[in-house]
């Protein structure tokens, strides 16, 4: 039996990297999982790379009236949420001289806004005792040139995941921020705008890892099981650095 055996898990952004990977270790582990992606034919892609139990449902975060479908969605299957990872963001690097209006409101719509509405809507199906996690970043606290928007945008996150952690415990409900470090996913990739130039970022990263290396999406996912599931059951309002060390040592 699975860790997360008849369960039911809601993940959005999982089309690729870390949340496609997460997907299909909750669906490995049991869980039936409802997952969102903003483009139709990667959703498909990752709906059919998964397999059974999953069930996609295509929408974009900062979007209300989507996150109000895919909650439908679940209403409709007569599903409690057992684990929300609210795993959908943005990335985009701007120093400050570079920022305008359309940079700060697409990464807030995305990285601040969609999260908070994606848990607030989240809230009736939430089940007693269940877990939810939000993707963090460590940028929020490393002051990294050009990442001011961004890093502030997951220093919010962290914010909330103290904040609801609080304001959920009367119903058993776990908070918490997963934080990963360099991973090696196609949100990396696509900040390089070559193969060679890929290759440069990925080496530059990894050499800033006290472990020599990014991780892999795959790691990340086992870090998310680990706090969806029972294991964590007496862990709330932390956040949980996956980041071979970067922000540690």
């Amino acid at each position: 039996m699975g860790q997360l055996q008849d369960r039911t898990a809601v993940i959005t952004g999982a089309t690729s990297g870390i949340g496609l990977a997460t997907a299909r270790r909750f669906a490995a582990e049991g869980a039936h999982v409802f997952i969102t992606g903003r483009r139709k034919d990667a959703l498909d892609t990752a709906i059919a790379e998964i397999g059974a139990d999953v069930t996609g449902v295509q929408g974009d975060v900062a979007n209300l009236a989507d996150l109000d479908r895919l909650f439908e969605a679940v209403t409709r299957q007569g599903r409690g949420i057992d684990v929300l990872f609210a795993n959908a963001g943005g990335e985009s690097f701007r120093r400050l001289e570079e920022i305008d209006e359309q940079h700060f409101d697409e990464i807030f719509a995305t990285n601040v806004k969609g999260l908070l509405f994606t848990v607030q809507k989240a809230l009736p199906l939430l089940n007693e005792g269940a877990s939810v996690i939000l993707t963090g970043s460590t940028s929020a606290t490393t002051g990294g040139e050009a990442f001011g928007v961004y890093g502030a945008s997951k220093a919010a996150v962290r914010s909330f995941s103290r904040t609801w952690a609080n304001e959920l415990r009367g119903r058993g409900i776990r908070v918490n921020t997963l934080t990963p470090g360099p991973t090696d996913t196609p949100g990396i990739t696509g900040l390089a705008p070559d193969a060679d130039k890929a290759v440069h970022l990925k080496g530059a990263l990894a050499s800033k890892v006290p472990l020599g290396r990014m991780g892999s999406p795959a790691e990340i996912a086992s870090v998310a099981l680990f706090l969806a599931g029972d294991q964590s059951s007496f862990v709330t309002g932390i956040e949980l650095f996956a980041d071979g060390g970067t922000n540690q040592v």
